[in-house]
């Protein structure tokens, strides 16, 4: 058996090096193309959200800022548009808007597949992989065992790292991974790091099976467990993944705080997929709840990052310069229900759009608001009208709905509604005698590719008391992001009608105070 299983990972390791040559090359030759219009006209395709060139894509990884450039890597499959062995692949933006794909950044070898994972500047060079004065990067991830799993083990995953010397062009795997061999758990996976200024440590944080771990160190090599976290709290609907740790700031105040965010499939608030998060203090350790956001998560409750289906593995930017100060987030913009199923050609999912995290106290206590990044208002292209004066309850909205941001205050009921000739109709509103906002794509075009798809509408309290409602709309060909009463509530979702919506329209039972449209340009 010994020396089957010896062979068998011979075979392996060839296949996976054949396989990576391979992908270099077609990757090399293709390089100049991935930019290029003829990727992103396809039925279905979002003109201004990072999507890739082709083939599958699911969660953010490696999401760091360096020198002047904001990377993005992403569990990618070049070979097919449903997942497989995971790549880490790569683009990089200057302002979160416009993004320029890159070759793969990371292949699968001998240890496995690279599943999800971090990404950080080593300022210090502790980890002394630094060259000619310059700090390098660090990438932090999951390396999965297909063998392993197979045969039935449950240790085939563990956490290895990457360094980079050249803007994370190219990476070097460091020789002694794995750096955390797995104690024997099967779901070991999805580390994020940063540094910890108070510790003065690298803290590491990642999934294992139904709560975290935390591990410590001076050098990104060496790791020490700390603690763990979340057996007794928040959601266990489903097997928790991708975590994600930084200090925040109360809005206009001193207080600091520290959020933990985690996904987690299924067990999401309106199905599948979905993002909770968590409200306390880390002390170098542990981190420990805040006495009020306890009582939110005890005995399965969970507070949730956004009510749509379709946000998921999101995860926070590293090293944002100190002077711009945002904690800015992305999300997988799908759900496991579905995710390899949508009607889609040559190339699977989207991200969401970049979205600022800010902490407020609220009546329900502190909460995580998501509001769009400033970048977006350079894709305002036209601004349109809304006729307000028409008495009956329902308003032409004058800006073309297939790429349109849309922002509306009101008292009352309100229904936005997105039509075309093939009488399909997605609407998104607000219900103030349920005081709910709510989605709606049971009529919104294709859906026969899955029964878990549109089974309801799916609904999100709304936890402001303001009397003023507020919505703040990005509709992108095929996906809705919703920012309520300031980001208060998010909802997210996607949609695939038979043919572009191409008409768009207010029903209203209360008085609309505002109402302004603009039509966006795309990025590619």
């Amino acid at each position: 058996m010994a020396v089957i299983k010896y062979l068998c990972e011979i075979l392996f390791l060839t296949l996976i090096l054949t396989a990576c040559q391979n992908d270099k090359h077609r990757m090399a030759t293709q390089t100049k193309g991935l930019n290029s219009n003829k990727y992103f006209q396809e039925d279905h395709r979002p003109q201004f959200h990072f999507s890739p060139p082709q083939m599958w894509m699911n969660d953010p990884n490696g999401m760091v800022y360096f020198d002047g450039e904001y990377h993005l890597f992403y569990q990618f499959y070049p070979d097919s548009t449903v997942w497989g062995p995971m790549h880490w692949g790569h683009a990089v933006s200057e302002n979160l808007v416009h993004w320029q794909h890159l070759p793969i950044g990371l292949y699968p070898d001998s240890l496995g597949y690279i599943f999800s994972g971090s990404a950080v500047v080593d300022w210090n060079n502790t980890s002394g992989f630094g060259k000619n004065g310059e700090p390098p990067l660090i990438a932090v991830f999951t390396q999965h065992d297909p063998l392993g799993e197979k045969a039935g083990e449950i240790d085939f995953q563990y956490q290895s790292i990457a360094y980079s010397n050249d803007k994370g062009r190219t990476w070097i795997k460091f020789e002694g991974n794995p750096v955390i061999p797995n104690p024997g758990i099967k779901d070991f996976r999805d580390p994020k790091v940063i540094w910890d200024e108070n510790s003065r440590q690298w803290i590491m944080v990642f999934a294992a099976g139904d709560h975290l771990k935390f591990y410590g160190s001076a050098d990104l090599i060496k790791w020490t467990k700390l603690s763990e976290f979340g057996k007794e709290w928040g959601s266990h609907g489903g097997v928790w993944e991708c975590p994600d740790l930084f200090p925040i700031t109360v809005e206009d105040t001193e207080e600091k705080k520290w959020a933990l965010l985690l996904s987690i499939n299924p067990g999401g608030p309106n199905g599948g997929s979905g993002t909770q998060y968590f409200i306390g203090e880390f002390d170098g350790s542990s981190f420990l709840l805040d006495e009020g956001f306890a009582n939110d998560v005890s005995e399965e409750n969970a507070v949730w990052l956004d009510w749509g289906r379709d946000n998921y593995a999101g995860v926070t930017w590293s090293d944002i310069p100190k002077e711009d100060g945002r904690r800015i987030f992305m999300g997988w913009m799908s759900n496991w229900d579905y995710a390899q199923v949508v009607p889609t050609a040559n190339w699977r999912s989207a991200m969401t759009l970049p979205r600022e995290l800010v902490l407020e106290k609220t009546s329900e206590g502190l909460r995580l608001f998501s509001r769009p990044m400033r970048e977006l208002l350079a894709l305002r292209e036209n601004h349109g009208t809304v006729q307000t004066e028409n008495p009956s309850g329902s308003l032409e909205i004058g800006c073309h709905p297939a790429q349109m941001e849309l922002y509306l205050e009101f008292h009352g009921d309100l229904t936005v509604e997105l039509l075309n000739t093939k009488g399909d109709i997605y609407q998104v509103g607000y219900d103030a005698t349920a005081n709910e906002f709510f989605s709606d794509r049971t009529r919104s075009g294709k859906l026969d590719f899955s029964s878990a798809f549109a089974v309801k509408n799916h609904t999100a309290a709304r936890i402001s008391k303001n009397e003023l409602v507020s919505m703040h709309l990005f509709f992108d060909v095929a996906s809705v992001e919703l920012f309520a009463d300031g980001g208060a509530t998010a909802i997210t979702d996607v949609f695939f009608p038979n043919e572009a919506f191409n008409n768009a329209r207010l029903k209203y039972g209360g008085k609309i105070i505002k109402a302004d449209c603009y039509e966006l340009k795309g990025v590619w």
